[in-house]
């Protein structure tokens, strides 16, 4: 199965948004994280947890809490490679990107779903 056959949309805000207000629009949109980005490109992702560990920083822009290095995939690649990127770099989230746009998100719920043979398990981490 492709990553676009389950990806859904990506929620998005720019980097001069504070990070009360994107914490305010993960909780209405029901979402965990936010994708940041600055003149149509990705510059970082906020997760509820990158909230928590700045939860002084509110009052900050997302820009200096959120994580800047963003692992991306291909609506095209399979959901096993969006597995073992989740396991090898730590992540719950990879933004999907076809040629330079982004075009949605697949989370580690969407990859448990969809992924035969996959043990909960093996997604244990911080």
């Amino acid at each position: 199965m492709k990553v676009s056959q389950i990806m859904r949309k990506a929620m998005v805000i720019e980097d001069t948004v504070t990070v009360k207000e994107a914490a305010m629009m993960m909780s209405r949109n029901n979402t965990g994280s936010l994708i940041i980005i600055q003149d149509n490109k990705i510059k970082g992702i906020i997760t509820e947890r990158d909230i928590l560990k700045n939860i002084s920083e509110l009052n900050s822009k997302v820009s200096r809490v959120m994580t800047k290095r963003v692992v991306i995939i291909s609506p095209d690649a399979h959901i096993d490679d969006a597995k073992k990127m989740m396991l090898s770099n730590k992540i719950k989230r990879i933004p999907v990107v076809d040629g330079k746009k982004l075009v949605g998100i697949i989370t580690i719920t969407d990859v448990l779903a969809h992924a035969e043979g996959i043990d909960e398990d093996d997604f244990l981490f911080n």
